[in-house]
């Protein structure tokens, strides 16, 4: 099979999200000005840097009210947001807070979770998570749109990074241990239950 976005895949649903996969979801807490507190998570996520620590995350559509999303308006108004890990056990909750509600609506509420207060910035974490990222808010970036709804970029930098003691074994994060789940296409997300090491290659001059 070949196909041109532009025409068309033809196939009942899009398979560009089943190909690019699987995706780390990030389920990013903010504030609003005003003080309410807004959680979702977005599959399209990533870390883009190591030093500093930084990880960007893409919005593909409007609030179903109008607007942009939450997230982004206030990431951006605020200059500050968290992500939080998505887990297995996490995944009802995750995906609770994933509905298009009004703005005034306090997610946290909705999906029956806890804030946690941060130690750097002002969004509340996720108490059941057993990590979170702290950012800062560096820039946007506004990506070509076919339909009019906003694609549209955050970058953030990491100040402060959580993860649970019981976690950290021999020194290093046992991401196994946590569980974290990705999204694949459609309908369908993947839980991390088992990994495997390689060594990379050195060039023999």
């Amino acid at each position: 099979m070949f196909y041109e976005p532009a025409s068309g895949h033809g196939l009942p649903n899009n398979p560009f999200g089943a190909i690019v996969a699987p995706r780390p979801i990030g389920w990013i807490s903010t504030l609003s000005s005003d003080g309410v507190a807004n959680l979702a998570p977005y599959s399209f996520f990533n870390a883009v840097a190591y030093d500093p620590p930084q990880v960007m995350f893409a919005a593909t559509s409007s609030h179903a009210f109008g607007g942009l999303k939450d997230t982004v308006s206030n990431a951006e108004s605020t200059g500050e947001f968290v992500v939080n890990l998505a887990t297995y056990d996490l995944r009802e909750q995750m995906n609770a807070s994933a509905v298009p509600a009004p703005s005034p609506i306090d997610e946290f509420e909705v999906s029956g979770l806890t804030k946690t207060a941060s130690k750097i910035v002002s969004p509340p974490r996720v108490g059941e998570s057993p990590a979170h990222l702290e950012c800062r808010f560096v820039s946007r970036v506004d990506l070509p749109t076919t339909d009019g709804d906003p694609n549209v970029v955050i970058f953030g930098e990491v100040v402060g990074v959580h993860v649970e003691d019981r976690f950290i074994v021999d020194g290093k994060v046992d991401t196994v241990a946590l569980h974290p789940i990705g999204r694949l296409g459609y309908l369908d997300y993947v839980e991390v239950n088992d990994a495997f090491s390689m060594e990379r290659p050195r060039w023999e001059s």
